[in-house]
């Protein structure tokens, strides 16, 4: 996405106007225009790298670095999705100068990979010049060998290969697609551009959201979140309440959950996850997150009979179980995020309505300063009265805007795909359920995370729709074990592969 330029002025008393007071998970609209030529802003550009511990290489005679990778979720044993930055200084005037920050990411799921996987993308970025990548998953980190006979590229050839949007869910496995980081452009703005004006009127970084009891948080650049999440910013606030409303056993929806609470709490708001998971379970949950995320950890969180359930509907999805262990990663990096869980099983109907938003509103109301982040089946969420079936019924979400202030609902919104869904049996047997992948018919916009909200309220009382594009179904995380999902021996009894689909339970 190419924005219109807007200049920004540097008074010689620092910084100002509104790019001073950009809020931090705001997605910029125009790009961030140095007032000193690209000679003079260059050797701050680097410093910014260096003292952010964001080691990179550097092109000097075409002003291009390009950073290290970084694991999604530092550290984790499940991501495996993979960030690096490409930094390109451009000459905007003989007087001023700018950044293009591309976002490179990688994939080691190959379920996610594209036809035509087999391209590579070298760290120059010509096409077919580096090595494959074959042998263990940690051999991405060893760069492909340039042929001597490779030719050179400039910053405007490197450009014209990665400009072009792939997205956030759309990979091909083990190569890298980029695209345009605004959000980046303007965190190295804010503290670039007042160096360059007067030293002392550098700002303070921003700092992220510490965990009560931890001794120390990470810098903001210390975390890696994935592709920035647009429109995020402008609901995320301590006090707001954003319910998200989904269709259960995708891969897709946990992981914008994630994505979008590390990015909250690394721009400094404090973070709670609400999760429809069974009341009972909130103990286990508590653990785990304080935990050290070890197989005897992952087995006390997963013996709740939650797990398994003979109606595996998606909530207890292996993709659900790796949200779980994203949020546990933050937290042990001491990040504020939290998760608590609010479903009432054994209630039916109204009743289990109307305590679900009881749980939900307690957790509010008592944490005030904290942004709320609350997960659901789509039904739950709506925030006008009334079902087809029932017009009397009283959703979760519509209980919850009677009560709250700053509750806002999103209908889940994606491109075509699967999910893992529990339905009626489809054979007319009474109480079944046939439960396995089925096809989901969504609308194409594209493959980037976003999240946007209409003028009003539609029919079923959404203000809008988080985007998660194609979806690809996750299946019970039992059936990778009861140990910590991605195990590659699949401890302790997993229960057996039964395909695409489980039959139908009695």
């Amino acid at each position: 996405m190419r924005s219109a330029v807007y200049t920004v002025l540097l008074l010689s008393l620092g910084l100002s106007g509104c790019a001073a007071h950009r809020g931090a998970l705001e997605y910029p609209d125009r790009e961030a225009i140095y007032d000193r030529p690209l000679a003079e802003m260059w050797p701050q550009v680097r410093e910014f790298f260096t003292r952010n511990e964001l080691p990179f290489r550097e092109d000097k005679d075409s002003m291009v670095l390009e950073t290290e990778w970084r694991q999604e979720f530092g550290g984790s044993k499940i991501s495996g999705f993979f960030h690096r930055y490409m930094v390109v200084g451009r000459r905007e005037t003989p007087t001023s100068s700018k950044l293009q920050i591309f976002r490179i990411t990688k994939s080691l799921n190959k379920t996610l990979a594209n036809s035509g996987n087999q391209v590579d993308w070298s760290p120059t970025r010509a096409w077919g010049m580096g090595a494959t990548i074959e042998g263990p998953a940690e051999d991405y980190k060893a760069e492909p060998i340039q042929p001597a006979s490779a030719p050179l590229s400039s910053a405007e050839d490197w450009e014209e290969v990665i400009a072009t949007p792939r997205g956030e869910t759309s990979f091909f496995a083990e190569s890298g697609q980029g695209q345009r980081d605004l959000v980046m452009e303007w965190r190295v703005f804010r503290e670039v551009a007042p160096l360059l004006a007067k030293e002392e009127n550098a700002p303070k970084p921003v700092q992220v959201a510490k965990a009560p009891n931890a001794k120390e948080a990470p810098s903001q650049f210390a975390v890696e979140c994935g592709l920035p999440i647009i429109g995020l910013g402008k609901q995320v606030k301590e006090g707001g309440v954003l319910l998200l409303g989904e269709v259960h056993g995708t891969r897709e929806v946990p992981r914008f959950v994630a994505q979008a609470a590390c990015q909250a709490v690394v721009a400094g708001i404090p973070v709670t996850v609400g999760l429809e998971l069974p009341l009972e379970n909130q103990g286990r949950v508590d653990a785990f997150l304080e935990s050290a995320g070890e197989e005897a950890d992952w087995l006390k969180l997963m013996e709740a009979p939650f797990w398994r359930s003979p109606y595996p509907d998606g909530r207890g999805s292996e993709a659900m179980a790796n949200m779980l262990e994203h949020l546990r990663q933050l937290r042990s990096q001491g990040l504020d995020v939290d998760v608590f869980v609010f479903d009432h099983p054994k209630a039916n109907g109204q009743q289990r309505e109307d305590a679900m938003a009881g749980t939900v509103a307690f957790q509010v109301e008592s944490s005030p300063q904290r942004f709320h982040m609350v997960l659901s089946g789509n039904i739950h969420s709506r925030t006008k009265q009334g079902l087809p079936w029932d017009q009397k019924h009283r959703p979760m979400g519509y209980l919850l805007e009677q009560r709250l202030e700053h509750v806002v609902a999103l209908d889940m919104a994606y491109a075509s795909g699967s999910a893992w869904i529990c339905s009626v049996d489809q054979k007319g047997v009474k109480s079944a359920l046939d439960c396995g992948v089925r096809e989901a018919k969504g609308k194409d916009n594209g493959t980037r995370f976003f999240v946007h909200t209409w003028d009003s309220t539609n029919s079923e009382g959404y203000h809008g729709v988080f985007y998660v594009g194609a979806v690809n179904a996750s299946a019970p995380a039992v059936q990778r074990g009861l140990g910590r999902p991605g195990a590659d021996d699949n401890t302790v009894h997993p229960a057996p592969d039964e395909g695409s689909k489980m039959a139908f339970v009695r």
